[in-house]
């Protein structure tokens, strides 16, 4: 592709929600294949996000994105056994409340599913799960045969971005220039180095945004827990269980319907979202000192259920309740 066909694209998306003609799949797949190869000057990558910020991203755009970021990320071995391995991105991090995704990985762990989290080391201020993995002496894997390595023996690793798919981390940076978010903020959240053999917990705050993740991980036949983000980030609000659907086999069953009435009492939550407090409460909870906030529990046995570690939901829901290994639940 060369500047005029850049411009020809840019020419059709950028007319506005109204005016603009929307992409093909495969024009989509050739455009943003470009984009993360580092083939697209600045000033048009610019015009291209601003461009699919105004008119908004269709179904057949974000699945085309969504194939070319795929093609360009290195494949990761599942490891032996039955059990998918549980892929959590974290891309959004903590300001207010505690960001407990680390938490959910290591419950993960201990039930002995294979776990990989992925996302950035910086956020915008807010606290990372990196950040918090790092407080709590998991440290985040630097090549890919480590990666492989932590998930095999381990059963967690942790993989920054930059080092699985530079191209999106590029794209995640135009943020700070641009002063808006982008195709890639959606994107990062579908992501399976496992190519099609793992379980993806897959967040969006805006119900449009679930609504359109739904149709592109069904439409490509992924495995997912899907449901509304707490700050962004892909664990159940410990204060209110959002909806939990599980995606698979092109269909969406309601594994936990969203919860509507008021809380009989607050769940003991960390006093703040720094990284050393949240980790001292995450080491009461796993330690059972402190229980476990039901939401979270109930997320937690939707992983078990969907992974494979449990062979039917109620029996992932057993396990939680009387297998968690010291944790109480509230």
């Amino acid at each position: 592709m060369n500047s005029t066909d850049f411009a020809a694209f840019i020419r059709e998306i950028g007319r506005g929600a109204e005016g603009a003609r929307d992409m093909s799949r495969a024009e989509a797949q050739q455009l943003y294949g470009a984009i993360l190869d580092g083939a697209v000057p600045d000033l048009e990558q610019g015009a291209i996000a601003i461009a699919l910020r105004m008119k908004t991203e269709t179904v057949d755009e974000m699945s085309g994105f969504l194939v070319a970021a795929e093609e360009r990320l290195p494949a990761l071995d599942r490891p032996a056994g039955q059990l998918r391995p549980v892929v959590i991105p974290t891309y959004n991090g903590a300001r207010r409340a505690a960001n407990l995704t680390p938490l959910l990985a290591l419950l993960l762990q201990r039930f002995g599913v294979p776990v990989l989290v992925h996302g950035v080391s910086d956020d915008y201020g807010r606290v990372t799960s990196e950040q918090i993995f790092a407080e709590f002496g998991v440290q985040a894997c630097t090549t890919l045969p480590q990666v492989q390595l932590a998930i095999d023996e381990y059963r967690l690793a942790y993989l920054p971005l930059p080092l699985i798919a530079p191209g999106l981390d590029r794209q995640l940076a135009l943020r700070s220039r641009l002063g808006l978010r982008n195709s890639a903020h959606s994107l990062v959240k579908m992501l399976d180095p496992f190519r099609g053999q793992a379980l993806l917990l897959a967040a969006a705050t805006h119900p449009d945004y679930i609504a359109s993740m739904r149709t592109v991980l069904t439409m490509s036949g992924a495995h997912a827990l899907l449901l509304r983000g707490t700050e962004g980030e892909p664990f159940a609000n410990p204060k209110r269980r959002p909806m939990i659907e599980y995606l698979h086999d092109g269909v969406c069953d309601v594994l936990f319907e969203a919860e509507r009435d008021s809380l009989r009492a607050l769940p003991q939550l960390p006093d703040s979202c720094d990284a050393g407090t949240t980790v001292a409460w995450m080491q009461r909870v796993l330690a059972g000192d402190l229980p476990l906030p039901s939401p979270l529990a109930n997320q937690l046995a939707c992983c078990l259920y969907g992974c494979g570690r449990a062979s039917d939901f109620n029996q992932a829901k057993a396990l939680v309740a009387v297998e968690g290994n010291g944790l109480t639940t509230v």
